[in-house]
C-alpha cells in the first residue's frame, strides 16, 4: 500500500495540470470534494487523485460506466479511466483506513472537445517590460484552466514562456510561445578628433537586434576611416527603434600607435602594456585608466586611445587571452576497492603530457595502489599535480577459532582484520574488545566503502579438570623476584602453545614449553612499560579437552 502512495505523488509529474490545479484549491473545497480528475474530456485518459491519501489501506473505485466491464472498477490508488461518450457519471470511492470503509461519491461530466482554435502565432517577441492578453474563445459555463493555473478565458502575458489552455479539461493543441528583448542602449561613444591614417571600430552590437547604418550598411559594426558623422538604427525585435550619432574628425599628421601584439598569458599571470610615446598629452584606456600604462590580470579586448600633442588621437586595441590549462587537480588522496580502478583525468587539450611511468596521454587509468604524478604542458604554460592511492581491500574479520573454555573464566574476544571499517558486535555495541562470560554464539559485522565482513565464533564452557593460572603484571628487572611472564599449574599439559601481542598486534613473543617464560624483553632489548595482550592454547591430559585462555599482562619496572 505505501508504494501505491508514493506512485501517487509521483503521478502529479505525469498527469496534466489540471490535476495540479485541483490539489491547490482551498481547504473547504477539499473537504468537499475527495477526489480530483485531470481530464473530462470524451475520448482522454482521465487520472483521479485521492486529495487526502494519509492512512489508507486499500481502495475500490467504481467509474460508473458499466459497458466498459471489468475497467470500470479499479483497485489503485491512483487509477485512470477512459470514456467514450459524453454524458454525466457518478464515480464511487470506497478508501478503508485501518479496515474501516469510507465511501464518496461524485458526479463527472465528460464533454465533447471546444474545436481547435488559434491562440495567435507560434512565436511572439515583447520587448522588456511589455504585456499582451492571450484569449480563448468565450463559452458561457465552460471552465478553463492556463498553464499557471489561472482560470480566466484570457491570460495576461508577462512573463517568457509557453502559454496554452484546457476548456472543460480538454487541452486545445494550439499554444504560443513568448520571448522578451532587453532593451538595448546603443552608445558609439564621444565625437572623436583622430589622425590621420588611423581607423576605429564603430560597435552598436546588441541582442535580438538588427542594424542599419547611414551607408545602408546592415552589420552590428563598421569600420570608419574617413571624417564624417556617423548614424546607426537598431532595431530590437519587439521593442522600438534606438538609434546612435557619433562625428569622427581626422586631421593633422600620422602617427605610428601599437600596444603590440595578441598575448597569450597562463593562469595567474599578468602582463603590463605600457606603450613609448614620448608625444602623448593624453591617455584613455578600455579599463577605465588615464594612466601611460595599464596592468591586465584577465582576458579582454584591450583598447587605448591617445591624445598627440594635443591635436589628434591615435588608437589600437590588441587581444589578451588566458591558456585554458588551470591548476591540475587530480583530487584528493582516495582509497579504491579490490577489481575496481580509478580514472585521472589531466585533458587541458592538445598538449604534452607526462605521468610518473612515462605515459604522455591526458587521462590515466589506475589499477593498482601507489603514487600518481603528471606533469601537462601546452604553449609555454605547466602544471603539475599528484595524487596517493590505496587500495581498501583488508577486511578481512576473524574471531579466531571456535573456543572452549573453563567454568567462570573469562574471555576477551579481539577482531582482527576489522581496522579502517565501522563494526558492530551481535549486540550492536562497537568496541574494540568484547568481554565473554557465558557460552553463546558472538558475532561482528565490519563495513567499508568496499562491503562488509562477517564472522562469528561458538564459545562453550566445561568444568576443567587442569587450570592455569597467570599473572596480571610482572617486574623483569632481574632482581630475581617475579622476572619472568609463565603459567602457574599443577597437573598435566600437552600442545601448549603462548603468544604475546602488543598494542599494534604484532607478535613479539612466542613458546610451546609452559616452563618458558617471556623476560620483558624484544629482540635483547627491555619492552617498554605497557600492557599487552598473551593468547594460550593448551590440552588437558585427562580429558584430551583443549582449552583456550587469553588476557593481559602489565610490564612495570
Amino acid at each position: 500500500m505505501r508504494d501505491q502512495i508514493s506512485d501517487c505523488y509521483r503521478f502529479l509529474f505525469l498527469i496534466p495540470v489540471l490535476l495540479v490545479c485541483c490539489l491547490c484549491s482551498n481547504t473547504a473545497s477539499a473537504q468537499r470534494t475527495p477526489f480530483a480528475v485531470s481530464s473530462t474530456c470524451v475520448n482522454d485518459t482521465s487520472y483521479f487523485l485521492i486529495i487526502n491519501p494519509n492512512g489508507i489501506d486499500s481502495v475500490k473505485w467504481y467509474f460508473g460506466d458499466p459497458l466498459t466491464g471489468v475497467k470500470d472498477t479499479s483497485k489503485n490508488v491512483v487509477a485512470y479511466h477512459i470514456y467514450n461518450s459524453i454524458g454525466t457519471y457518478t464515480v464511487t470511492l470506497i478508501a478503508w483506513r485501518n479496515g474501516v470503509p469510507d465511501t464518496n461519491t461524485q458526479p463527472v461530466t465528460i464533454v465533447t472537445p471546444v474545436p481547435f482554435f488559434d491562440l495567435g502565432p507560434q512565436d511572439i517577441t515583447l520587448c522588456e517590460g511589455g504585456t499582451m492578453t492571450l484569449s480563448a474563445p468565450v463559452i458561457p459555463g465552460a471552465t478553463y484552466l492556463w498553464q499557471d493555473s489561472s482560470t480566466n478565458s484570457s491570460i495576461l502575458v508577462d512573463t517568457s514562456g509557453t502559454y496554452k489552455v484546457k476548456i472543460n479539461g480538454c487541452p486545445n493543441p494550439d499554444s504560443v510561445n513568448i520571448f522578451y528583448t532587453p532593451i538595448p542602449t546603443i552608445n558609439l561613444g564621444k565625437d572623436l578628433i583622430l589622425c590621420t591614417g588611423e581607423n576605429i571600430m564603430l560597435d552598436a552590437t546588441a541582442q535580438n537586434c538588427t542594424y542599419l547604418w547611414q551607408d545602408g550598411s546592415t552589420e552590428p559594426n563598421l569600420n570608419v576611416t574617413t571624417s564624417g558623422t556617423y548614424h546607426v538604427d537598431v532595431f530590437p525585435k519587439g521593442c522600438a527603434t534606438v538609434s546612435d550619432d557619433i562625428t569622427i574628425t581626422f586631421t593633422g599628421p600620422a602617427y605610428p600607435f601599437s600596444l603590440g601584439p595578441d598575448t597569450l598569458l597562463c593562469p595567474g599571470e599578468t602582463i603590463r602594456i605600457a606603450p613609448n610615446i614620448p608625444t602623448a598629452t593624453k591617455w584613455e584606456w578600455s579599463t577605465g585608466a588615464t594612466t601611460p600604462a595599464v596592468t591586465i590580470r584577465n582576458t579582454t579586448n584591450l583598447w587605448a586611445l591617445v591624445e598627440i600633442n594635443n591635436t589628434c588621437s591615435v588608437v589600437d586595441t590588441i587581444f589578451i587571452n588566458y591558456n585554458r590549462l588551470k591548476k591540475l587537480n587530480l583530487g584528493n588522496d582516495t582509497a579504491i576497492c579490490k577489481g575496481n580502478f580509478l580514472v585521472l583525468t589531466a585533458d587541458f587539450g592538445n598538449g604534452k603530457y607526462l605521468w610518473q611511468d612515462g605515459s604522455d596521454q591526458a587521462t590515466y587509468y589506475v589499477t593498482k595502489p601507489g603514487y600518481y604524478y603528471v606533469h601537462a604542458q601546452i604553449g609555454r604554460c605547466e602544471s603539475t599535480d599528484s595524487i596517493s592511492v590505496r587500495y581498501e581491500d583488508t577486511l578481512r574479520v576473524n574471531l579466531g577459532p571456535d573456543t572452549l573454555l573453563c567454568r567462570n573464566e573469562v574471555f576477551q574476544l579481539r577482531a582482527t582484520g576489522a581496522q579502517g571499517g565501522i563494526y558492530k558486535w551481535q549486540d550492536s555495541t562497537s568496541t574494540p574488545m568484547y568481554t565473554v562470560t557465558r557460552p553463546g554464539i558472538y558475532a561482528m559485522v565490519a563495513y567499508n566503502s568496499c562491503g562488509k565482513s562477517v564472522d562469528s565464533i561458538e564459545v562453550k564452557y566445561h568444568d576443567c579438570e587442569c587450570q592455569l593460572y597467570f599473572p596480571t603484571a610482572f617486574t623483569p628487572n632481574g632482581d630475581g623476584r617475579n622476572d619472568y611472564f609463565r603459567p602457574v599449574y599443577r597437573c598435566p599439559i600437552y600442545d601448549y602453545v603462548m603468544s604475546i601481542y602488543n598494542r599494534w598486534g604484532e607478535r613479539i613473543f612466542y613458546t610451546t614449553d609452559p616452563q618458558v617464560g617471556w623476560n620483558g624483553r624484544i629482540n635483547g632489548t627491555l619492552a617498554d612499560v605497557a600492557t599487552y595482550v598473551w593468547i594460550v592454547d593448551y590440552k588437558e591430559v585427562l580429558t584430551r579437552f583443549p582449552v583456550h585462555k587469553t588476557g593481559t599482562i602489565t610490564l612495570v619496572n
